[in-house]
């Protein structure tokens, strides 16, 4: 059986076409696949930290979160106000540190935990905060003694949300003497 000139080259780049589209799939299907690698690899957060170098408890949130895993960058400034107010976060919600990571503001004493589910969810938001100093939370603990706090939701009009809750914790009655 003779083919026509049209059906000759039709076979002679068939499989030359297959073998381009199925390239091509793999190709595309590795590439996803090393992208989704990226977006769920095991790399440290960079945190950019903001404080007063004579500050112990801001020192000691920074070992909080590297303890849990973030890649911090301490800046000691003179007046935490002026770098939260460049951040946009506003002064009610204000503490004695300020940070930034992956495109959100931290105030204060927040939790590495609640900060690694900002960064998971990617709510629409201007970041979060806990505002004061609030006792046993990361940096500022005392023992076993923990006052009640929350993490606040900061929106990118200032308003908050509950993020998270603490309850409070007394510390353990001390042995009578005898």
């Amino acid at each position: 059986m003779k083919h026509t000139p049209e059906e000759q080259t039709a076979w002679a780049t068939a499989p030359s076409r297959r073998s381009f589209v199925l390239a091509l799939t793999g190709a595309l299907a590795a590439g996803a696949a090393n992208r989704s690698a990226l977006a769920t690899s095991s790399q440290p957060h960079l945190i950019e930290v903001f404080k007063t170098a004579t500050c112990g408890c801001c020192g000691a949130w920074v070992d909080h979160l590297k303890a849990n895993g973030f890649q911090v960058k301490v800046n000691d400034v003179a007046d935490t106000a002026i770098s939260r107010k460049q951040l946009g976060m506003p002064e009610k919600f204000g503490s004695c540190h300020t940070a930034r990571v992956g495109g959100y503001v931290v105030e204060g004493h927040v939790p590495a935990q609640d900060i690694k589910r900002l960064l998971a969810t990617r709510p629409v938001a201007l970041g979060l905060a806990v505002p004061g100093m609030p006792v046993g939370s990361p940096g500022m603990e005392d023992g076993s003694r923990r006052d009640a706090f929350q993490v606040l939701l900061i929106d990118r009009r200032g308003q908050d949300s509950v993020f998270a809750s603490y309850p409070a914790a007394r510390a353990a009655a001390k042995p009578a003497r005898t």
